[in-house]
């Protein structure tokens, strides 16, 4: 089973409007109401590649079952647990210029956060949990870190996309993958790339840290991938980015989904491609029939042993 965690879910109401004045009353041409989260991206995708999950997190008030419904009405096997705080919402501004007004998340207390622990009570070796997006501010810092000392006690795998300071802390870990782009590479290393040998460097230099592949994003560039066997590159497959918001979920997904089928890191990385590059060039997270139009101009090409 893959378990993926969005701690702090949020309605995202998506208003568009040619122009936005402020201080004046501004009528709206489009609106939608979305249920938002990294982790629940990456379990939209899990689901699209046919692969057993299940989606946690914390999810509460009213805000809390119109995402809920939402989900299930698009099949996703939730587990969230209930709190007594309403979900945070979201508003996305596409006028003159995109902005955002983002929610900080509710308060979870600690029996709540007991109760979500029961959800990984039963993990097997045979188990992923992927943890994605911003914590809520009234979870402990060390939360993503006590959940990891969880899987590692059941012997599972995990995967956190993070970067920085926290990405440091968890490599000793040793996370199934990690998912830099190459500029969070560069400033992970407080360093800059003058080419693709400096970023494989970079990226070699992260395996031996800790981290059992790393997948690397480099935009129109194509995408590396990293193990301790050798390097693989392939190039950017051709389309129109539409929305990139989600594409590295995607690209998670996509990895992880196919590596717990097939322990396969090249046809993972394939497959991590196709999805993210899939839901860029989509309106909202990718569709099958999208990810399968994309993944035959995937063609990964060995570079280092």
């Amino acid at each position: 089973m893959i378990y993926t965690i969005t701690v702090n879910p949020s309605i995202d109401y998506v208003v568009q409007l040619p122009h936005m004045e402020l201080g004046s009353v501004n009528r709206l041409a489009h609106t939608a109401k979305l249920p938002g989260g990294k982790g629940i991206n990456v379990s939209q995708i899990l689901n699209d590649l046919e692969q057993p999950n299940q989606a946690l997190g914390f999810l509460g008030g009213f805000t809390g079952t119109f995402i809920s419904d939402a989900l299930k009405q698009k099949g996703l096997d939730c587990h969230f647990t209930k709190i007594a705080d309403d979900t945070r919402i979201n508003v996305k501004i596409h006028a003159d210029e995109e902005t955002e007004l983002n929610g900080a998340g509710p308060d979870i207390t600690a029996a709540e956060i007991d109760a979500f622990y029961q959800e990984l009570a039963h993990l097997t070796p045979a188990d992923v949990v992927v943890m994605s997006g911003s914590l809520a501010p009234s979870l402990p810092d060390s939360f993503y870190y006590d959940i990891i000392q969880k899987v590692q006690a059941a012997g599972a795998n995990f995967v956190i996309d993070t970067t920085g300071e926290a990405l440091k802390k968890t490599l000793p870990s040793h996370p199934l993958v990690v998912k830099p782009n190459n500029h969070e590479l560069a400033d992970y290393y407080h360093t800059t790339f003058n080419s693709q040998a400096d970023i494989i460097a970079a990226g070699k230099r992260m395996l031996s840290e800790g981290a059992q592949h790393v997948l690397i994003s480099m935009a129109g560039d194509g995408g590396l991938l990293i193990t301790k066997d050798a390097v693989y590159f392939s190039a950017a497959p051709k389309g129109k980015v539409i929305n990139s918001v989600g594409a590295g979920d995607s690209m998670i997904g996509g990895f992880v989904g196919t590596f717990a089928k097939t322990h396969d890191a090249v046809e993972s990385f394939r497959y991590g491609l196709a999805c993210g590059s899939a839901t860029a060039f989509s309106e909202d997270i990718a569709t099958r029939a999208k990810i399968d139009e994309i993944l035959p101009q995937i063609k990964i090409e060995q570079l280092t042993n």
